[in-house]
């Protein structure tokens, strides 16, 4: 067996960046995420997440087409998913409501493009 890689970072290309960094600006903080370069945000465990503008900004983000679909985060309990959903709130950005699933409960944020980011807790 070959040697296991860890994950290093994600590139998202964005068709408006400027317009939705503030968005991550303020989210990933609230999930352990640190602002370490213009667009760059890195983690404690070495994940890196850079989002770039994209050069063909007439294509859209959609749920179910080929390509990333969303990016899942894991909350330590249902309690930080209610907190960080007020924070966001509290900082101008439309909320959705938390789902409830027999293992746990998630929500999905969503930038302005539609780009889905999730935190979900487990029971």
């Amino acid at each position: 067996m070959g040697r296991i890689m860890k994950l290093d970072h994600i590139v998202i290309l964005l068709s408006d960046l400027e317009s939705n960094l503030p968005f991550y600006e303020v989210l990933l903080p609230k999930i352990g995420f640190a602002k370490t370069k213009d667009h760059i945000f890195g983690n404690s465990d070495g994940n890196y997440l850079d989002f770039r503008q994209a050069e063909d900004s007439e294509h859209e983000y959609r749920r179910f087409a080929p390509g990333l679909n969303h990016l899942g985060f894991t909350a330590p309990d249902r309690e930080t998913i209610v907190r960080i959903q007020f924070e966001m709130a509290e900082a101008g950005f439309e909320v959705p409501e938390i789902q409830e699933f027999p293992d746990g409960s998630a929500i999905f944020f969503k930038d302005s493009e539609g780009m889905r980011i999730e935190l979900a807790s487990y029971k």
